[in-house]
C-alpha cells in the first residue's frame, strides 16, 4: 500500500504550474575541484552628473575670471594700495573698535544673561526690556542717536568724579564704540543664555550639595560647561563685528571703510579703492576664522572622544596617500 505522504512529496508543484522535482530526483551537484573562485571584479559606479555639475561650475569660474580681466580696473592699483599706510592705518582702527566693541558685549552680554534667568522679576525684566530695544532698532540709528546725544544733553555731569561738555565727549570714537558694544550685548546675552541652559541641572545640584554658592557654581561649573556651546556663534559675532563696524563711516570715524571712501573720492579710482578694502577684510576675517576654528576645537576636548583633524593634519594625511607603499620580502616557509 503506497503511503500518501510518500506521494505527495515525490512532486510539489512549483509557482509557474509545474511541478518542482524532489532532492532525490535532482540532477546531480557538479564535482568540487581544487580551483578557488574567481575574484571578484568591483566596477565602481560613473558618476556623470558630477562630472557635468563640476564643468559647469570651472566653466562659470573661467568666465568669470575672464571678465574681470578684461574690465576696466587698475590692477596695478590696487597692488600698490594694498600695502599703503592710509589703509593699513583704517585696518588697525577697525581692529581695534572690533575688539573693543566685542569685550563690551560679552562682558556685558553675560550679566545680563544671568539677570535674565534670575528668579527676581526686576532682573529679568530689565534684561528682558534691554535686549528687547536694542535688536529691535539698527545699528547705524544707535550710532546716530549716541553721535547726536549733545542735542538733548549738553553736559555730561557725573558730579565729582567727571563734568564736561558732551560734544568733547562723544566724538565718533566712543559713539561707535557704545552703539557697537551695547548692541551686541544684546546677542551676547541670548548667546549666553542658550549656553548656560545648554548645561544639565545636575552639574548645579551637584555643586550647591557640595556646598557652593550660586556665584561660584556659575564661575566654576555651568560656564566652563557652556563655553562648548557660546564659542561658535560669538566667533561669528565677532566676524560680522568687524565688518558691521563699517557703518561708524557716517559719523565720520576712520574706519577701514571710510578710507576706501575717501581714497575713490581723490583719485577717481572708486572701483580699486574697493577691493582694496575687501581684500583687507577678507584678509581679517580669516585670520580670525582661524582662531576661531581652533578656539572651538580647545572647548570640544570634554565632549568629543576624538578631536578633528586640524587643517595642517589633513594636508598631511592627503599627502601621505601619494606615497609608494614599501616593498616587504616574500618569506619561504
Amino acid at each position: 500500500m503506497t503511503d500518501p505522504l510518500k506521494k505527495d512529496s515525490a512532486a510539489v508543484p512549483s509557482d509557474d504550474g509545474g511541478d518542482s522535482s524532489t532532492p532525490g530526483d535532482s540532477s546531480p551537484e557538479p564535482e568540487r575541484s581544487g580551483i578557488p573562485p574567481e575574484t571578484i571584479k568591483a566596477i565602481p559606479v560613473r558618476h556623470y552628473g558630477r562630472w557635468v555639475g563640476t564643468a559647469v561650475v570651472l566653466a562659470l569660474l573661467a568666465l568669470l575670471v575672464n571678465a574681470f580681466a578684461g574690465a576696466q580696473i587698475q590692477w596695478s592699483v590696487v597692488g600698490e594700495q594694498i600695502t599703503n599706510g592710509t589703509f593699513a592705518w583704517g585696518a588697525w582702527e577697525t581692529l581695534k573698535i572690533t575688539v573693543l566693541a566685542m569685550v563690551i558685549g560679552v562682558v556685558l552680554g553675560t550679566i545680563l544673561a544671568v539677570m535674565r534667568l534670575s528668579p527676581n522679576p526686576v532682573l529679568s525684566s530689565v534684561a528682558w526690556a534691554y535686549i528687547w530695544f536694542f535688536r529691535g532698532t539698527p545699528v547705524i540709528v544707535q550710532i546716530l542717536l549716541w553721535f547726536n546725544l549733545s542735542l538733548v544733553f549738553q553736559t555730561l555731569d557725573l558730579g565729582f568724579i567727571y563734568k564736561n561738555e558732551m560734544n568733547e565727549v562723544m566724538t565718533p570714537f566712543v559713539a561707535a564704540l557704545l552703539a557697537l558694544g551695547l548692541n551686541e550685548a544684546a546677542y551676547m546675552a541670548e548667546i549666553t543664555r542658550a549656553g548656560i541652559q545648554s548645561v544639565d541641572q545636575g552639574q548645579t545640584e551637584a555643586a550647591h550639595a557640595l556646598g557652593m554658592k550660586g556665584t561660584q557654581t556659575m564661575r566654576r561649573i555651568v560656564l566652563p560647561q557652556a563655553m562648548r556651546v557660546i564659542i561658535p556663534p560669538t566667533g561669528n559675532e565677532f566676524i560680522n563685528m568687524l565688518k558691521t563696524s563699517s557703518l561708524a563711516f557716517a559719523i565720520g570715524y576712520g574706519e577701514l571703510f571710510l578710507r576706501g571712501r575717501e581714497f575713490g573720492s581723490r583719485t577717481l579710482a572708486i572701483m580699486e579703492g574697493y577691493i582694496v578694502v575687501s581684500l583687507w577684510y577678507l584678509a581679517l576675517t580669516t585670520v580670525f576664522s582661524i582662531g576661531q576654528y581652533y578656539l572651538e576645537r580647545y572647548y570640544a576636548r570634554g565632549s568629543n572622544r576624538a578631536l578633528p583633524p586640524t587643517p595642517l593634519q589633513r594636508i598631511k594625511a592627503q599627502l601621505t596617500r601619494f606615497r609608494v607603499p614599501s616593498k616587504v620580502g616574500k618569506v619561504s616557509v
